[in-house]
């Protein structure tokens, strides 16, 4: 193994070098005297002479600190500036409310929002607090300077949630189910007549009935058996159960759905704007089932061109106040598993009546655009519209007609890149057309590139499966011109529609992105400046153009997905809102959605909110839309977390034919449990445990991302490059555990 050393920690005479950690440890111990001093006298105030008089500070340099950490303190409102340089304690709080954050140890941290650290909370002072929960917690005097926070639960203000997933373990009169998940710390009892026919070892959905003060555990009821672990359904079935992410529809909601009108009748189509004759295609994923958004194209005579974004009109059917509504509310969105789609429609909607198949005729809702040849919009028109779709192209397909095909000609899409597995002919006129709809959007890609956009290209990992679901190997997904193409005319048709409202000053549905942490981004800088590149974080246009700079160098290179995704996490993260902020990510003032309503809540809302307005209706409701982007907002981010778990079982699985190969990998994640090694071969991350490092004993420097070994100073850090040996795969808990063989300096 390749010895590391931490830089400036020691010098040549062994003796410790002044550094960033001793320098902040200066700062706590000036800021616990500093509390000493104030919270003494609890109804005086000092300026900072006084202060540093009853601290015996009396040379310059500590002086100055002592002012500069007065000030911060003060901006962070942790004292109070009463009068000019006149200081005094702001009286403690015993009490708190927050989040708890529950780790896999058994100890919590509650999360308060107006507290710049977090509260510990030791697992025997959990008092039946659960991860996720919003509390009461009581900060323990001893602890009130705030340079450390810790307290008891003293209150549960309200469950996170009280259904969990869990194995049986059968005994003769009564049964226990343990979580699966690691941080639920305790099991359930659950008597045998409320198992509702779990046998042991069944995965199944117990919910907390009771958990009385003196009980351990608490009593649980089993309202569902999910199947036996390991079985890949059960599997899928537990982590969307995990998550309170339903798998199949109540059968009152299947019945409504399909007892629907879905029939398209000329009375319907005579209120709409007949666009059935416009040339009209889509392109999607060669799987796809549901087909949300077709463009069509027309040139016109004074050489402009005329482009329907053309969207799904689910609004047609799914009306306000009925259970198809309300059910499609809950959800708020489809979900993504590695080998399943969960939609937030039935069926009969998402697939057949709603989905923009070719060669029939639908209801649509669109934004149509006059465009010149320069890609700028000349003129918008929204509203409903009846449109025909002649021609379905996955995306292989419409880049072999970009990369090959030639204008005014015909083009033969050959039978290995085609969905119907034989040779396709295309016309010129849509040859045509798909060649102009790509310079276009190139020009519209550059111009919001110029305009501060940030783009991220991150390599997508996809899984070939088996007749049975089963994964035989894996390869990455790339966005080429065909993906790009659609992305450009579904970002103009949001942004477009959303400035048509804004202009208004109605309440309207948002997406909106803030700006970047600037903690976040000196994080990042630090990694990147291990691998040679660095940020320009002086203002907002030298962070964007720095970071297009930085995703595009690494493009190719072992550590783009490391980058990439330590990118993405620096950034904020985009959610819905009436309270528009714009979208940092897209260099949008104003953004949307309106292009994905089959698999969006919140595109449904937008298709509402547009035809009232176009109706001339007054503004809505501000305080209830607000409330449905926030819960639409949360189920995205269940869904995302369900998403990536369906990854992360699959990825197991995968490795499974691998236990005991030897793979190179970068650092991808330090803990102080361990390192994360994200493999170069396939993307799969597994952990390397710091208790399985045995030539030294390794702390966690957060500081510099880094295991340091105590006596050797080797240090293990996020982006070092090694080699380790797959030592376990845990499906059910959808664990790999790597072993350290080596690492390259």
């Amino acid at each position: 193994m390749t010895k590391k050393t931490t830089k400036n920690k020691q010098g040549k005479s062994g003796k410790p070098k002044k550094n960033k950690s001793l320098a902040k440890r200066n700062k706590q111990e000036l800021s616990k005297a500093i509390f000493s001093v104030l919270n003494e006298h609890p109804e005086e105030s000092f300026n900072y002479k006084q202060i540093a008089a009853k601290l015996h500070i009396t040379d310059s340099p500590r002086r100055d600190m002592l002012v500069k950490q007065l000030t911060q303190l003060t901006e962070k409102k942790r004292i109070a500036e009463v009068d000019r340089g006149k200081y005094k304690a702001i009286p403690v709080r015993h009490y708190y409310e927050g989040i708890l954050d529950v780790n896999s140890r058994g100890n919590g941290y509650v999360v308060v929002d107006d507290l710049e650290q977090d509260i510990f909370i030791p697992a025997n002072f959990l008092n039946k607090g659960l991860h996720g929960d919003r509390v009461e917690v009581y900060v323990f005097p001893r602890f009130r300077t705030r340079a450390k926070m810790e307290g008891e639960i003293t209150k549960i203000l309200e469950r996170k949630k009280e259904r969990f997933v869990g194995t049986v373990q059968l005994h003769k009169n009564f049964a226990f189910v343990v979580p699966s998940d690691p941080r639920m710390y305790t099991d359930f009892f659950v008597f045998k007549e409320s198992l509702n026919g779990a046998t042991d070892g069944d995965r199944v959905v117990v919910r907390i009935e009771k958990w009385n003060d003196k009980s351990d555990s608490p009593v649980g009821v089993v309202e569902q058996v999910l199947g036996k672990p390991g079985e890949q359904t059960t599997e899928m079935h537990s982590i969307l159960a995990e998550y309170g992410l339903p798998y199949t529809y109540p059968q009152e909601v299947d019945q409504f759905a399909k007892a629907l009108d879905v029939s398209i009748t000329e009375e319907e189509i005579s209120k709409r704007r007949d666009m059935r004759n416009t040339l009209t295609f889509t392109i999607d994923p060669r799987d796809a089932k549901d087909f949300d958004d077709a463009l069509s194209f027309n040139q016109l005579e004074n050489g402009n061109y005329q482009i329907g974004v053309h969207i799904a009109d689910v609004s047609h059917y799914v009306k306000e106040g009925t259970i198809l509504d309300e059910e499609a509310y809950n959800r708020a969105t489809s979900v993504y598993l590695v080998d399943r789609v969960v939609p937030m429609l039935p069926e009969v909607l998402c697939n057949y009546a709603c989905s923009l198949r070719p060669d029939e005729d639908k209801y649509t809702f669109s934004a149509v655009f006059e465009m010149n040849k320069r890609a700028e919009v000349v003129d918008v028109w929204i509203g409903r519209t009846a449109t025909h779709s002649s021609f379905r192209f996955a995306y292989e397909e419409a880049q072999s007609v970009i990369e090959q095909a030639k204008v005014g000609e015909g083009y033969t899409i050959p039978a290995d890149t085609s969905i119907t597995d034989t040779d396709r002919e295309v016309p010129a006129t849509v040859v045509d057309a798909i060649l102009t709809l790509n310079s276009l959007a190139q020009k519209l890609r550059s111009k919001r590139m110029r305009l501060g956009a940030i783009t991220f290209d991150k390599i997508e990992v996809k899984f070939e499966l088996d007749e049975n679901d089963n994964p035989t190997g894996v390869y990455f997904k790339e966005s080429k011109e065909a993906n790009k193409l659609i992305e450009e005319f579904m970002l103009l048709a949001n942004r477009k529609v959303a400035e048509y409202v804004a202009n208004m000053k109605k309440t309207f549905v948002y997406r909106i992105h803030d700006e970047p942490d600037n903690d976040k981004l000196q994080q990042l800088n630090g990694v990147i400046s291990r691998f040679g590149y660095a940020l320009n974080l002086n203002n907002k246009q030298t962070i964007t153009d720095s970071l297009n700079s930085l995703l595009e160098e690494v493009k190719g290179k072992k550590e783009q997905n490391l980058v990439d995704t330590l990118a993405i996490r620096s950034m904020a993260k985009a959610s819905y809102s009436t309270k528009n902020i714009g979208h940092y990510g897209l260099a949008f003032d104003y953004y949307t959605h309106f292009t994905s309503p089959i698999r969006r809540y919140p595109d449904v809302m937008v298709h509402r909110l547009l035809q009232l307005y176009l109706d001339n209706a007054p503004s809505q409701n501000e305080a209830e839309y607000e409330t449905k982007c926030k819960h639409s907002s949360q189920m995205e981010s269940l869904a995302a977390s369900a998403e990536r778990d369906s990854i992360k079982y699959m990825q197991v699985k995968y490795m499974e034919a691998h236990k005991n190969q030897y793979f190179a990998g970068v650092i991808s994640g330090v803990t102080e449990w361990g390192i994360y090694v994200e493999l170069n071969e396939n993307k799969c991350e597994g952990l390397v445990r710091a208790r399985d490092l045995k030539d030294d004993y390794y702390t966690f420097d957060e500081q510099q991302y880094a295991l340091v070994g105590q006596a050797t100073g080797r240090m293990y850090q996020l982006g070092d490059e090694v080699t380790v040996r797959v030592k376990n795969t845990d499906l059910m808990k959808k664990q790999l555990d790597f072993e350290l063989i080596s690492t390259d300096d």
